[in-house]
């Protein structure tokens, strides 16, 4: 099942959730994903199963991970990791978006964030996409991380693990200023693009990188 929803400006709801308890389903499994956009880095994704229904002034405050600053996502992930029933958290290489493409690599990481959570779901709310490989009940619900609480939580916990991740890459590729960019092209990336050429975690199906050449397959698989 895929659904639209219109409205993006309200924020999260537990409408979904609750509509799937009343179907008898009560560990329900929002999962999103990040770092599709990037020239380097992996693509991540999050799986939250929350309690239904939970209370709390913080709830108020989620959003899809995009919509926050970064000191606002560090305090939710942290909130959302203390009350969770459960998170799994995913990604797919560099190599492997570049051999499979952005989106199947996208469905790659969200699988493997489901396969990471230490209990078994039994529906899966999905931002936008199906898991036709996983054999649970699920939605591909457009615009998830705007509309399900669940979605939203698992965008910000995939969020803060990739920003934190792409953060330790600034000091094993220094010059990228991966720190501060997470991988997303802007000028000072293609700057030192330019300058350097890339390093082993860039996606070199990537415009303008698959013109410049890069890392042997050697040195990627020295990365993982």
């Amino acid at each position: 099942m895929t659904v639209n929803f219109i409205g993006r400006n309200q924020p999260p709801s537990w409408q979904w959730e609750v509509s799937l308890r009343g179907r008898g389903y009560s560990l329900i499994a929002g999962i999103d994903e990040v770092g599709r956009g990037p020239l380097a880095g992996p693509v991540m994704a999050g799986a939250v199963v929350l309690p239904l229904g939970m209370r709390a002034p913080w709830l108020a405050s989620i959003r899809d991970s995009k919509q926050l600053t970064p000191r606002t996502r560090e305090v939710l992930s942290e909130k959302i990791l203390g009350k969770a029933l459960a998170i799994g958290i995913g990604s797919a290489s560099p190599e492997e978006v570049d051999d499979l493409g952005i989106v199947p690599a996208t469905r790659l990481a969200m699988s493997r964030a489901v396969s990471q959570l230490p209990l078994a779901p039994e529906y899966l709310l999905i931002d936008a996409l199906k898991l036709h490989e996983v054999d649970i009940p699920q939605a591909a619900v457009i615009h998830g991380d705007c509309i399900s609480i669940s979605i939203a939580s698992a965008s910000i916990v995939a969020k803060v693990a990739r920003d934190r991740l792409m953060e330790r890459m600034d000091s094993v590729y220094p010059g990228f200023g991966f720190a501060r960019n997470k991988g997303y092209g802007t000028p000072e990336h293609f700057e030192a693009l330019g300058r350097l050429g890339p390093s082993p975690i860039h996606r070199f199906s990537f415009s303008p990188l698959s013109t410049l050449g890069g890392a042997t397959t050697t040195e990627r698989a020295d990365v993982e």
